[in-house]
Protein backbone atom coordinates (compact mmCIF):
# COMPACT_ATOMS: atom_id res chain seq x y z
CA UNK A 1 0.00 0.00 0.00
CA UNK A 2 1.07 3.51 0.14
CA UNK A 3 0.86 4.14 3.02
CA UNK A 4 3.62 1.22 3.39
CA UNK A 5 5.38 2.82 0.96
CA UNK A 6 5.65 5.73 2.57
CA UNK A 7 6.59 4.36 6.33
CA UNK A 8 9.37 2.19 4.10
CA UNK A 9 10.73 5.24 2.45
CA UNK A 10 10.58 7.14 6.14
CA UNK A 11 12.50 4.39 7.35
CA UNK A 12 15.20 3.93 5.06
CA UNK A 13 15.72 7.56 5.02
CA UNK A 14 15.93 7.07 9.01
CA UNK A 15 19.07 4.66 8.08
CA UNK A 16 20.69 6.54 5.85
CA UNK A 17 21.40 9.56 8.26
CA UNK A 18 21.82 7.26 10.82
CA UNK A 19 24.32 5.72 8.57
CA UNK A 20 26.06 9.41 7.80
CA UNK A 21 26.20 10.13 11.36
CA UNK A 22 28.78 6.99 12.06
CA UNK A 23 31.26 9.30 10.55
CA UNK A 24 31.63 11.41 13.34
CA UNK A 25 33.85 10.61 16.29
CA UNK A 26 32.11 9.35 19.08
CA UNK A 27 33.80 9.62 22.76
CA UNK A 28 32.33 9.52 26.22
CA UNK A 29 32.79 11.68 28.89
CA UNK A 30 33.28 10.25 32.93
CA UNK A 31 29.90 12.18 33.75
CA UNK A 32 31.02 11.33 37.29
CA UNK A 33 33.65 13.88 36.84
CA UNK A 34 32.14 16.77 35.20
CA UNK A 35 31.31 19.00 38.76
CA UNK A 36 27.70 19.19 37.95
CA UNK A 37 26.14 20.61 41.42
CA UNK A 38 22.89 18.67 42.27
CA UNK A 39 20.94 22.04 43.46
CA UNK A 40 22.10 23.63 39.95
CA UNK A 41 21.22 20.30 38.06
CA UNK A 42 17.49 20.84 40.09
CA UNK A 43 17.40 24.49 39.13
CA UNK A 44 18.26 23.83 35.39
CA UNK A 45 15.95 20.68 34.49
CA UNK A 46 14.67 22.58 32.00
CA UNK A 47 17.72 23.68 30.17
CA UNK A 48 19.85 21.26 28.10
CA UNK A 49 23.17 22.91 27.74
CA UNK A 50 25.55 21.96 25.30
CA UNK A 51 29.06 22.95 25.37
CA UNK A 52 30.66 23.87 21.48
CA UNK A 53 34.56 23.88 21.31
CA UNK A 54 36.03 24.81 18.17
CA UNK A 55 39.72 23.67 18.45
CA UNK A 56 43.10 24.80 16.27
CA UNK A 57 44.09 21.82 15.09
CA UNK A 58 45.67 20.88 11.92
CA UNK A 59 44.26 17.55 11.40
CA UNK A 60 42.04 15.34 12.41
CA UNK A 61 42.67 15.33 16.33
CA UNK A 62 40.44 16.17 18.88
CA UNK A 63 42.24 15.51 22.12
CA UNK A 64 43.98 17.05 24.98
CA UNK A 65 46.86 19.19 23.74
CA UNK A 66 44.35 21.46 21.25
CA UNK A 67 43.28 24.45 22.65
CA UNK A 68 39.35 25.23 22.36
CA UNK A 69 39.91 28.79 20.34
CA UNK A 70 35.88 28.87 20.28
CA UNK A 71 33.83 28.06 23.66
CA UNK A 72 30.25 28.73 23.41
CA UNK A 73 27.28 27.44 25.13
CA UNK A 74 24.44 26.20 23.59
CA UNK A 75 21.29 26.38 26.09
CA UNK A 76 18.33 24.85 24.52
CA UNK A 77 14.88 25.74 26.69
CA UNK A 78 13.43 22.39 26.54
CA UNK A 79 9.66 23.51 27.10
CA UNK A 80 9.93 26.53 24.49
CA UNK A 81 12.96 24.29 22.04
CA UNK A 82 13.96 28.46 22.24
CA UNK A 83 18.36 28.31 21.78
CA UNK A 84 20.43 30.81 23.47
CA UNK A 85 24.19 31.02 22.26
CA UNK A 86 26.92 32.26 25.19
CA UNK A 87 30.84 32.51 23.59
CA UNK A 88 32.73 32.45 26.88
CA UNK A 89 36.34 34.19 25.83
CA UNK A 90 38.90 32.19 25.95
CA UNK A 91 41.31 34.16 28.02
CA UNK A 92 38.96 33.89 31.00
CA UNK A 93 40.73 33.11 34.06
CA UNK A 94 38.83 30.42 36.01
CA UNK A 95 39.63 27.64 38.23
CA UNK A 96 40.56 24.30 36.20
CA UNK A 97 38.67 21.02 37.92
CA UNK A 98 41.65 19.68 39.98
CA UNK A 99 44.28 21.90 38.51
CA UNK A 100 44.96 25.95 39.42
CA UNK A 101 43.66 29.19 38.31
CA UNK A 102 44.30 29.71 34.23
CA UNK A 103 42.52 30.78 31.02
CA UNK A 104 39.72 28.48 30.14
CA UNK A 105 40.87 27.99 27.07
CA UNK A 106 43.90 25.30 28.14
CA UNK A 107 41.14 23.11 30.29
CA UNK A 108 40.82 21.43 26.43
CA UNK A 109 44.29 21.29 26.41
CA UNK A 110 44.79 20.14 29.53
CA UNK A 111 42.11 17.48 29.91
CA UNK A 112 40.31 16.98 26.81
CA UNK A 113 36.43 17.66 26.27
CA UNK A 114 35.78 16.14 29.99
CA UNK A 115 38.20 19.03 31.76
CA UNK A 116 36.65 22.04 29.66
CA UNK A 117 32.85 20.67 30.56
CA UNK A 118 34.07 20.05 34.18
CA UNK A 119 35.41 23.90 34.22
CA UNK A 120 32.84 25.15 32.95
CA UNK A 121 29.98 23.34 34.90
CA UNK A 122 32.15 24.75 38.38
CA UNK A 123 32.80 28.17 37.39
CA UNK A 124 29.29 29.03 35.96
CA UNK A 125 27.28 26.84 37.77
CA UNK A 126 25.83 25.32 34.85
CA UNK A 127 24.97 21.29 33.82
CA UNK A 128 26.36 20.56 30.95
CA UNK A 129 26.96 16.97 30.26
CA UNK A 130 27.04 16.68 26.13
CA UNK A 131 29.85 18.30 24.00
CA UNK A 132 29.97 18.62 20.32
CA UNK A 133 34.16 19.30 19.50
CA UNK A 134 34.20 20.88 15.68
CA UNK A 135 38.16 20.95 14.12
CA UNK A 136 37.93 24.84 12.67
CA UNK A 137 39.50 23.60 9.26
CA UNK A 138 35.71 22.17 9.02
CA UNK A 139 34.16 25.84 8.38
CA UNK A 140 36.33 26.20 5.00
CA UNK A 141 34.63 22.89 3.98
CA UNK A 142 31.40 23.45 4.84
CA UNK A 143 31.51 27.40 3.92
CA UNK A 144 32.72 26.09 0.09
CA UNK A 145 29.50 23.16 0.36
CA UNK A 146 27.58 25.82 1.18
CA UNK A 147 28.15 27.87 -1.48
CA UNK A 148 29.78 31.00 0.33
CA UNK A 149 28.15 33.38 3.08
CA UNK A 150 27.61 37.21 2.91
CA UNK A 151 29.37 39.40 5.66
CA UNK A 152 30.14 42.50 5.84
CA UNK A 153 34.27 43.31 5.86
CA UNK A 154 35.25 46.85 7.61
CA UNK A 155 38.55 48.79 6.44
CA UNK A 156 39.80 48.10 10.07
CA UNK A 157 39.15 44.11 9.22
CA UNK A 158 40.54 44.35 6.09
CA UNK A 159 43.97 44.93 7.04
CA UNK A 160 44.16 42.15 8.76
CA UNK A 161 42.00 39.51 7.39
CA UNK A 162 44.86 38.35 4.11
CA UNK A 163 47.38 37.61 6.61
CA UNK A 164 44.75 34.99 8.10
CA UNK A 165 43.71 33.95 4.31
CA UNK A 166 47.29 33.46 3.44
CA UNK A 167 47.96 31.17 6.61
CA UNK A 168 44.49 29.15 5.72
CA UNK A 169 45.70 28.87 1.91
CA UNK A 170 49.02 27.48 3.26
CA UNK A 171 47.30 25.21 5.22
CA UNK A 172 44.84 24.03 3.38
CA UNK A 173 45.92 23.92 -0.29
CA UNK A 174 43.35 26.25 -1.79
CA UNK A 175 43.93 29.61 -3.54
CA UNK A 176 41.60 32.29 -1.79
CA UNK A 177 41.53 35.63 -2.74
CA UNK A 178 42.79 38.78 -0.93
CA UNK A 179 39.98 41.16 0.26
CA UNK A 180 41.65 44.67 -0.51
CA UNK A 181 38.74 47.40 0.19
CA UNK A 182 35.96 47.73 2.80
CA UNK A 183 32.69 46.19 2.02
CA UNK A 184 30.23 43.34 2.02
CA UNK A 185 31.48 40.51 0.55
CA UNK A 186 30.71 36.39 -0.50
CA UNK A 187 33.32 34.87 1.28
CA UNK A 188 34.41 31.35 0.60
CA UNK A 189 35.43 28.68 3.82
CA UNK A 190 39.12 30.40 3.89
CA UNK A 191 38.28 34.12 3.71
CA UNK A 192 35.37 33.05 6.14
CA UNK A 193 37.61 31.31 8.58
CA UNK A 194 40.02 34.09 8.13
CA UNK A 195 37.35 36.46 9.00
CA UNK A 196 36.65 34.45 12.07
CA UNK A 197 40.33 34.73 13.24
CA UNK A 198 40.98 37.97 13.08
CA UNK A 199 41.64 39.11 16.72
CA UNK A 200 43.94 42.60 16.87
CA UNK A 201 41.49 44.95 15.69
CA UNK A 202 39.03 47.32 18.68
CA UNK A 203 37.70 44.94 20.86
CA UNK A 204 40.10 42.61 20.62
CA UNK A 205 39.29 38.51 21.33
CA UNK A 206 35.62 40.23 22.48
CA UNK A 207 34.72 41.02 18.69
CA UNK A 208 36.50 37.87 17.43
CA UNK A 209 33.96 35.88 18.93
CA UNK A 210 31.60 38.02 18.13
CA UNK A 211 32.67 37.46 14.09
CA UNK A 212 32.78 33.88 15.05
CA UNK A 213 28.96 33.60 16.08
CA UNK A 214 28.39 35.97 12.87
CA UNK A 215 29.73 33.46 10.92
CA UNK A 216 28.17 30.28 12.39
CA UNK A 217 24.50 32.62 12.06
CA UNK A 218 25.50 33.64 8.72
CA UNK A 219 26.03 29.49 7.69
CA UNK A 220 22.65 28.44 9.80
CA UNK A 221 21.19 31.36 7.70
CA UNK A 222 22.62 29.42 4.48
CA UNK A 223 21.76 26.21 5.68
CA UNK A 224 18.13 26.78 5.61
CA UNK A 225 18.13 27.98 1.85
CA UNK A 226 19.57 24.87 0.61
CA UNK A 227 17.75 21.70 -0.94
CA UNK A 228 17.80 18.20 1.32
CA UNK A 229 20.61 16.82 -1.05
CA UNK A 230 22.57 20.09 -0.94
CA UNK A 231 22.43 20.23 2.65
CA UNK A 232 23.30 16.36 2.61
CA UNK A 233 26.47 17.29 0.85
CA UNK A 234 27.25 19.99 3.91
CA UNK A 235 26.58 17.44 6.14
CA UNK A 236 28.96 15.05 5.10
CA UNK A 237 31.67 17.17 4.82
CA UNK A 238 30.92 18.38 7.94
CA UNK A 239 30.25 15.16 10.14
CA UNK A 240 34.13 13.62 9.80
CA UNK A 241 35.58 16.68 11.51
CA UNK A 242 33.21 16.55 14.58
CA UNK A 243 33.89 14.97 18.04
CA UNK A 244 30.85 14.41 20.27
CA UNK A 245 29.22 12.37 23.06
CA UNK A 246 25.87 12.81 21.74
CA UNK A 247 24.66 9.39 19.82
CA UNK A 248 23.10 9.43 16.83
CA UNK A 249 19.95 8.76 18.23
CA UNK A 250 19.75 11.62 20.32
CA UNK A 251 21.22 14.14 17.49
CA UNK A 252 18.01 12.89 14.94
CA UNK A 253 15.94 13.79 17.82
CA UNK A 254 17.79 17.40 18.17
CA UNK A 255 17.34 17.98 14.68
CA UNK A 256 14.08 19.52 14.45
CA UNK A 257 15.57 21.86 17.63
CA UNK A 258 18.39 22.69 15.31
CA UNK A 259 15.90 23.39 11.72
CA UNK A 260 14.04 25.66 13.71
CA UNK A 261 16.70 27.30 15.72
CA UNK A 262 16.90 31.05 15.98
CA UNK A 263 19.54 32.72 17.86
CA UNK A 264 17.55 34.56 19.84
CA UNK A 265 20.91 36.13 21.87
CA UNK A 266 24.01 35.54 21.45
CA UNK A 267 26.35 37.25 23.97
CA UNK A 268 29.77 37.04 25.13
CA UNK A 269 30.73 36.16 28.60
CA UNK A 270 32.05 37.78 31.26
CA UNK A 271 29.85 40.94 31.35
CA UNK A 272 32.54 42.44 32.78
CA UNK A 273 35.75 41.91 32.50
CA UNK A 274 39.23 43.57 33.21
CA UNK A 275 42.78 42.32 30.91
CA UNK A 276 45.10 41.62 33.09
CA UNK A 277 49.09 40.76 32.83
CA UNK A 278 50.14 37.91 35.70
CA UNK A 279 53.18 36.61 35.64
CA UNK A 280 53.98 37.99 32.21
CA UNK A 281 50.47 36.10 30.65
CA UNK A 282 47.79 38.32 29.36
CA UNK A 283 44.32 36.83 31.37
CA UNK A 284 40.56 38.25 31.07
CA UNK A 285 39.96 38.65 34.66
CA UNK A 286 35.71 38.32 35.57
CA UNK A 287 34.75 41.45 37.80
CA UNK A 288 33.62 39.51 39.64
CA UNK A 289 33.02 35.66 38.70
CA UNK A 290 29.87 35.78 41.17
CA UNK A 291 28.52 38.85 39.53
CA UNK A 292 29.01 37.69 36.42
CA UNK A 293 27.47 34.06 37.05
CA UNK A 294 24.75 35.77 38.23
CA UNK A 295 24.17 37.90 34.92
CA UNK A 296 24.35 34.74 33.14
CA UNK A 297 21.95 32.69 34.65
CA UNK A 298 19.96 36.17 34.76
CA UNK A 299 20.11 36.18 30.92
CA UNK A 300 19.74 32.86 30.09
CA UNK A 301 17.51 31.05 32.98
CA UNK A 302 15.13 34.08 34.08
CA UNK A 303 16.69 33.64 37.55
CA UNK A 304 16.16 36.91 38.32
CA UNK A 305 17.59 36.85 42.14
CA UNK A 306 20.20 33.73 41.79
CA UNK A 307 22.33 33.13 44.67
CA UNK A 308 25.58 31.23 43.52
CA UNK A 309 26.95 28.12 44.96
CA UNK A 310 29.24 27.49 47.33
CA UNK A 311 32.00 26.68 44.69
CA UNK A 312 31.28 29.98 42.41
CA UNK A 313 31.53 32.14 45.59
CA UNK A 314 35.28 30.12 46.52
CA UNK A 315 36.71 30.49 43.03
CA UNK A 316 35.78 33.80 42.76
CA UNK A 317 37.21 34.73 46.19
CA UNK A 318 40.27 32.80 45.17
CA UNK A 319 40.41 34.81 41.92
CA UNK A 320 40.17 38.36 43.92
CA UNK A 321 42.84 37.00 46.31
CA UNK A 322 45.20 36.37 43.26
CA UNK A 323 44.34 39.57 41.33
CA UNK A 324 43.65 41.98 43.43
CA UNK A 325 40.90 42.58 41.41
CA UNK A 326 36.76 43.23 42.63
Amino acid sequence: SAMSACIGAEAAGFTYVYSLLGKMDQEEINLNAISIDDAVADELSDYRNIALFGIDSRQDDYGRGNRSDCIIIASINKKTNEVKLVSVYRDTYLLLTGRNLDKVTHAYSYGGAELAVSTLNANLDLNIEEYVTVNFDAVVDAVDALGGITMPITSEEVKYINGYIDENNRVTGHNSSHITTAGTYKLDGVQALAYSRIRYTSGGDYKRTERMRDVLEAMLKKAKTLSASELIKVVNIMLPKISTNISSTDIIGLAPTLMNINISESNGWPEKTQGSNIGGVFYGVPINLEENVETLHKELFDQTDYTCSETVKNISNQIINKTGIQ
